[in-house]
């Protein structure tokens, strides 16, 4: 059995249009895009106000880890928590989340809340490492640019 590898340090900044393309890259290595969301609608959405952001975990420069964070005045929200597959298990999706709560600190909020496929059970047990519970709520959605939603989404 093999000890933990304690998390190294990361440079954490918010997203730069320089950034956009790499980041893009290393969401659709990791699998998180999909057909229905554009990604780079999606980043460019959360930088046009000041309730949310992109912020990104750099080791030496290079973009290791992301995570979108944003608020709606009460709850606050993650989207696109990214590592690098060559870079995991190095405590960065740790340090990135704590980066996101921090953020919503700051912004006087107090609760965070995420979605997680329920077939992703790496993440799921993340999360869950992280002190996150279920939720007894049922998620609702509604496209409201007139697609039909699709059985995956």
């Amino acid at each position: 059995m093999s000890a933990p590898v304690s998390p190294a340090p990361l440079a954490i900044d918010a997203i730069t249009d320089a950034d956009v393309e790499k980041v893009v890259a290393l969401w659709q290595r990791c699998g998180l895009t999909r057909p229905w969301n554009d990604p780079h609608a999606d980043i460019a959405l959360a930088r046009r106000r000041d309730n949310s952001t992109v912020l990104v975990g750099r080791d030496n420069g290079a973009i290791v880890a992301t995570v979108m964070v944003g608020h709606d005045g009460h709850r606050g929200w993650v989207y696109y928590v990214a590592v690098d597959p060559d870079c995991q298990k190095r405590g960065y999706g740790r340090i990135v989340m704590a980066a996101a709560e921090d953020w919503l600190r700051s912004a006087g909020i107090s609760k965070l809340q995420l979605l997680v496929r329920r077939e992703n059970a790496q993440a799921n047990a993340f999360y869950g490492s992280l002190g996150f519970e279920l939720s007894t709520s049922v998620m609702f959605q509604k496209w409201l640019d007139g697609r039909a939603t699709t059985p995956s989404n």
